[in-house]
């Protein structure tokens, strides 16, 4: 008679876990090892990636309040005393205080207007099926990967035409236009994300598309217009390209231009600590931007993920 050899059952009184039984000793704390090196692995890379960061940043503001032979004489020492006048000099003899309103005057009227047409885009292709609804979707998101150097000369000869060439509101349809792809690719995917039952509720109630759009859709989408409002910001805000070809009367130059201007200009003179004033200058609005709508930025990429 052919038998099976099988293990003797466990007594209960031994107090050993049936699951335990078989297993290997050594095996969680080798798993929690390599864990613990891989965690130390991924902060080392972390931190050694967030000082590369920094410290430029860093540096630059601490160069921003020295004088010029404090500059060549001792890069890495911290400033004998605060030179508050590199940022006057700076802002006033350097017109940037020009640069910074024509900034704002153009970033702010683009970024209005790309959050506001954009928005209002993304809602009808994200909520209504009609003919041509993927056809145009796809159009904006061509737009994404079409090169902005190629459209320079043609864009150039319309803005001409139009007679918008070194205006603040030419500039400002520019950059709207430039914006609008990955403004409504953004948003078109966030309100595909948003539910329906809320909307199905006010047309019930009585209300209109645009009431419904302006009133409760608009601020759910909240998350998602800060995030993107961000990301436009910082591309509007740095861009130099657009207003280097349309917009060549110094009187409305933009950071950007100014910048180079002072760069080359405060480099003839010798005047580095008013140059790296300016630098910095133009460097905090994008930092305070960050810092303040940090939770709103991460809040919207992730709110698609979570739902």
């Amino acid at each position: 008679m052919k038998t099976t050899d099988t293990s003797a059952p466990v007594p209960a009184e031994s107090g050993l876990p049936v699951a335990e039984i078989g297993t290997s000793p050594g095996k969680a704390p080798k798993e929690k090892k390599e864990g613990t090196v891989l965690n130390a692995f991924s902060h080392g890379i972390l931190v050694l990636w967030a000082i590369m960061v920094v410290m430029p940043l860093l540096w630059a503001v601490m160069t921003s309040f020295k004088d010029d032979s404090s500059i060549f004489g001792s890069p890495w020492a911290l400033p004998d005393k605060l030179h508050f006048d590199n940022w006057a000099r700076a802002w006033t003899d350097a017109n940037m205080s020009d640069y910074f309103l024509n900034t704002a005057l153009v970033v702010g009227g683009s970024l209005i207007g790309t959050l506001v047409l954009g928005s209002m885009a993304a809602y009808v292709l994200a909520r209504f099926d009609f003919p041509g609804n993927r056809f145009i979707y796809f159009l904006f998101i061509g737009g994404m990967s079409f090169p902005i150097m190629l459209a320079l000369v043609p864009l150039f000869y319309v803005v001409n035409n139009m007679g918008l060439l070194n205006t603040i509101h030419g500039l400002i349809l520019v950059y709207i236009a430039y914006s609008l792809p990955f403004t409504v690719f953004f948003l078109t995917a966030f309100f595909r994300t948003l539910p329906t039952s809320v909307a199905e509720a006010a047309f019930v109630d009585g209300a209109s598309h645009s009431r419904t759009f302006f009133q409760i859709m608009l601020p759910m989408a909240k998350p998602g217009l800060i995030s993107v409002g961000i990301f436009n910001f910082l591309g509007q805000w740095n861009q130099y390209m657009l207003p280097t070809v349309l917009n060549t009367d110094p009187d409305k130059h933009v950071l950007t231009q100014g910048l180079v201007q002072l760069a080359v200009s405060q480099g003839y003179k010798g005047d580095w600590s008013g140059l790296f004033a300016g630098l910095v200058m133009a460097m905090l609005p994008v930092l305070a931007a960050y810092i303040i709508f940090q939770r709103q930025v991460v809040q919207g990429l992730t709110a698609g993920a979570l739902k």
